[in-house]
């Protein structure tokens, strides 16, 4: 078996590949697929044109490295291009929603019934009952709020 491989390195970094291809499928985040791909690479090239398992093991080693930075790359760019994320976060849902006030702000602060839950609202100025306001953010569990 041993003179089997060294005949035909190849076979070496495919089975190699693939055990880390599969190991990644049993939930090591990531961490084994760069290197399972870069295995699969080796053994491709090794295919093509042989050459010295020195030579095998560093173009793994560099393409392991290299998988790992396209992958970095890609998810900092996707990260850059998607929206931000309000899920589960309930008041920054509410950011622009327009409400009518029930009772009057005194001090700037009073309260507002929204659905089945009553907020605490904070303006810049008193506002009468019946004002129409605008959410224009959020800080810990009372809203800011403007006249419309």
């Amino acid at each position: 078996m041993l003179m089997e491989m060294i005949a035909h390195p190849h076979w070496f970094w495919l089975t190699l590949g693939g055990l880390l291809l599969a190991a990644e499928m049993l939930g090591t985040s990531g961490y084994l697929l760069w290197s399972g791909i870069a295995a699969v690479l080796v053994g491709i090239v090794e295919w093509l044109s042989p050459f010295s398992w020195t030579a095998q093991g560093s173009l793994f080693a560099l393409l392991t490295l290299v998988c790992v930075y396209l992958w970095y790359r890609w998810i900092r760019y996707r990260e850059r291009s998607q929206q931000p994320n309000s899920l589960n976060q309930r008041g920054t849902q509410l950011t622009g929603t327009l409400l009518t006030l029930d009772a009057p702000l005194v001090n700037g602060v009073g309260h507002v019934k929204l659905g089945d839950s009553s907020w605490r609202v904070q303006a810049d100025q008193d506002l009468p009952a019946g004002t129409q306001v605008i959410v224009t953010g959020i800080e810990g569990i009372t809203l800011h709020i403007a006249p419309r």
